[in-house]
Order: structure tokens, then sequence, then C-alpha cells
């Protein structure tokens, strides 16, 4: 695909900051292939000018991890408006299960909690190659218990019937993980499941992955290093809790589903969308043609960004009050 055919697919204000990306991040899958050293690379990245708009309270805490693992670092962020009950987001950050943590995805989470107006608790979970399938999906359900407990208990001055899993690319995967195995253990009750450009099947064959191999920040040669991080040579991506795309769908929560136009995932979160309605699941899809992976966190530089950024607060903020939304939002040139 030619550089010309590329730029006319991304939205001209996106480019800037897709190349800028490519040039800081590490070539996993390509020159490097250490996580460690992907991680210094990316420790060593300048500033990208996310926005961090100020909370009411930030608090760093260690909560129980699953049984037999270490406790979990957590971050959790309590808006600055007071009121009555209110959603707990159970957020997991992104980074092909590989790189990232609380603190690249700070700003981030401080957007959504002052959005929202939820409490939102960030969850730094095992990484892989050290940790691989299934230590991210176990964290994922231990931290889900943990916040469902705290709502129940008031502790967090969450609504209990509110709970909430959401989280960006890899993250998105553990979001819906998390919820499916709620569903499976029988509890605790997730009210919906936010997925940003979500990370779902460990096939890697859709049509988006060739469209948007190249060019686009994220790239497929970068997902199929981060799959084999993940699980290594002997791990089954078929398994439902590694690609939840091929899982039952059936009796899941409300889904809200941002996905890119040039993401390689961008097929996985909308065949996500359709299978989850076809399970009878509400769906909600705000989809952003112009735009990459990992758009939503350059609300002050980006359009589309803020347009997706009020989406999700509002599907956050609505869990819990009886709404049933089914219907798909749009940017950018679509």
């Amino acid at each position: 695909m030619s550089v010309a055919a590329e730029t006319d697919r991304l939205a001209p204000a996106a480019r800037p900051l897709v190349d800028a990306l490519s040039a800081a991040f590490p070539d996993v899958g390509g020159a490097v292939t250490d996580a460690a050293e992907a991680r210094r690379i990316l420790a060593a990245a300048p500033a990208t000018g996310k926005a961090a708009p100020p909370v009411g309270d930030v608090e760093d805490r260690t909560v129980p991890g699953p049984p037999g693992a270490p406790d979990l670092p957590v971050r959790v962020y309590t808006p600055e408006r007071a009121g009555g009950p209110r959603p707990t987001v159970v957020f997991f950050h992104g980074g092909g299960y590989t790189l990232c943590g609380l603190d690249t995805h700070d700003a981030t989470a401080r957007t959504l909690c002052a959005e929202s107006g939820a409490v939102l608790v960030s969850v730094a979970y095992r990484l892989a190659p050290e940790h691989r399938f299934p230590a991210a999906a176990d964290d994922a359900y231990a931290a889900l218990c943990w916040a469902a407990a705290e709502a129940r208990a008031g502790a967090l001055g969450g609504d209990p019937g509110a709970v909430v899993t959401a989280g960006d690319s890899s993250g998105g995967g553990l979001a819906a993980v998390a919820a499916l195995m709620a569903r499976d253990r029988r509890g605790p009750a997730v009210a919906s499941q936010v997925l940003i450009y979500p990370l779902l099947d460990a096939g890697q064959r859709s049509d988006s992955y060739t469209a948007n191999a190249t060019g686009y920040f994220l790239t497929a040669a970068h997902l199929r290093w981060f799959w084999e991080q993940y699980l290594g040579p002997d791990g089954d991506g078929t398994h439902p809790y590694a690609s939840p795309l091929r899982a039952d769908l059936a009796g899941l929560p409300p889904a809200h589903i941002v996905t890119a136009g040039c993401d390689p995932l961008c097929d996985e979160g909308s065949a996500y969308a359709s299978r989850l309605r076809i399970a009878g699941v509400p769906v909600t899809r705000g989809h952003y043609p112009e735009m990459f992976h990992g758009f939503l966190g350059f609300p002050r530089l980006l359009e589309d960004a803020r347009a997706a950024v009020a989406y999700v607060a509002e599907a956050v903020a609505s869990t819990g009050c009886g709404r049933k939304n089914s219907g798909d939002v749009g940017g950018g040139a679509g």
C-alpha cells in the first residue's frame, strides 16, 4: 500500500501523531525481540501530549491477586463531583499483555474518571513473557472480584449494581474476558463492558490485519510478537479466555465498543459486536473510520478522540440507570 493511500485513509490531523508515535515506539517483532528492552525504550520515549485532567483523589493500593499469586497494584481514581452512588469501572491498560502499566495509562484513566463521574480502578496485571496466559486473565478477574466487593460494601462510593469492566487494546480483551469469567463463575455481577479497540482473537486473520498491517502506528508485526509473548510456544490461543471472540457470548452484560478504521484490530471489534447482538446482548458501537489504534488518548488534539471519550463516558455514566441502548455512532468521515 502506498504512503499516499495510507495518508488518504487517515485523518490529516492524525498523521503527525501516528508518525511521532511510530518513531518513538519500540520495533517489537522486528529489531526488538526482548520485552525488557522494549520497556526501556518505551520508558525513555518523549511525552505524548495526552491530556490529564484533574480528579478528586488518586490512591495507589494493593489488592488480593488470584489464589497463589502476588497481590495486585491498583490505582483508584475518585471523581471531583460529589453525589450519590456512581459506577465503578475496573480498567485494564493496553500494551499487548507485555508493555505499559499504571503510569502510561494515567492520563486515560483520569480522563475517563473525570468525564464519566465514575470511580475508576486501574489494574497493574502481570505482564508477559514473565507471566504468560492465563496470568493476566486471572489477575483481571481477581481485580474485578475485589472492586465488586468494595462497591457492595460502599467502600469506594460505588453503586453495587453498576460495576463496569473496561480497557483499551489488550486491556479491552481483558475487560471482555473478565466479564466472561464472571458469567462462567456466577459472579460478581457486571453491569456493562467497555471495549476500546479491543484485542480479541489470537488468529490474526481478519481483513483489517492485512489492510492496516503497516503505516498506522500499531502493526501486524507488533501484534504477532505480542501474541508470542503472551501465549508462548505452548499456549492455547483458541481458549475463550485468550480469544474471547471464539467464546459463547450468551448471557453477557451490555457492551460498548470503540473501533478505529485504520487499526489492524478493527474487524475484531466489529465481529465481537455482531456476535454479541446475535447472542441477544445489547451493544453500542462507536466507529471512527479515519482514526488509528490509540487515538482515544488524544482528546486535546483530535476531534474524533473527543467524541469517542464523550461516547465512552456516557456509556459508563448511564450504567445502572436502566437505559438500554442498541445502536452505533460514528466519527470522522463515516
